[in-house]
């Protein structure tokens, strides 16, 4: 929940521990769900998703044209969608959200992470930016309302940091997927 604390009078309203549960729920069901704890001496964060499907049905409602490097990542398996980051405010909050997404990129063979944010998030957007990710562009789901910022973080910008404290956990992959 102290990831999630937002400061008084903010206009948006972060997601609660039910949506947290539902979309992890969700997400264990997809082939290749996994997930990976960063722990010290209490839990500083994690990180969860799922691989990409090589149709490129994730991308589904992307407005505009896809870029090219992302779509043939997306076709070759290259792609590994984040579900949730989620890291404990503290002065190595940007080495370990980094240590994360690099340990579940590696575990995947994947050259590429990306994510959707709600647009109207401006702190998860200012923090993921801050952690090396880049915006893409905006899709909406035809589930609902929202638009999201697509944002894709790219492997290779090394922290020079250990993975000593990061603890990998896989899930079992149910029907569906995206």
């Amino acid at each position: 929940m102290e990831s999630r604390v937002t400061a008084p009078g903010d206009a948006y309203r972060r997601p609660g521990r039910q949506n947290f549960l539902a979309r992890l729920t969700t997400d264990m069901r997809r082939p290749g769900f996994a997930m990976v704890i960063g722990e010290m001496d209490r839990l500083m964060g994690c990180a969860f998703g799922f691989p990409v499907r090589g149709d490129g049905s994730w991308w589904f409602d992307f407005e505009g044209a896809l870029p090219r490097h992302i779509d043939q990542l997306t076709v070759s398996g290259g792609v590994f969608a984040f579900g949730d980051i989620m890291i404990r405010p503290h002065p190595q909050d940007r080495a370990l959200a980094r240590r994360l997404l690099e340990r579940l990129l590696t575990d995947h063979q994947a050259s590429l992470g990306a994510t959707l944010v709600d647009r109207a998030d401006r702190p998860t957007l200012a923090a993921l930016r801050s952690w090396g990710w880049t915006d893409v562009g905006e899709l909406r789901r035809p589930a609902g309302p929202t638009t999201f910022r697509a944002l894709a973080f790219p492997v290779g910008e090394r922290t020079g940091v250990r993975v000593d404290s990061v603890v990998a956990t896989r899930g079992g992959g149910g029907p569906g997927g995206a």
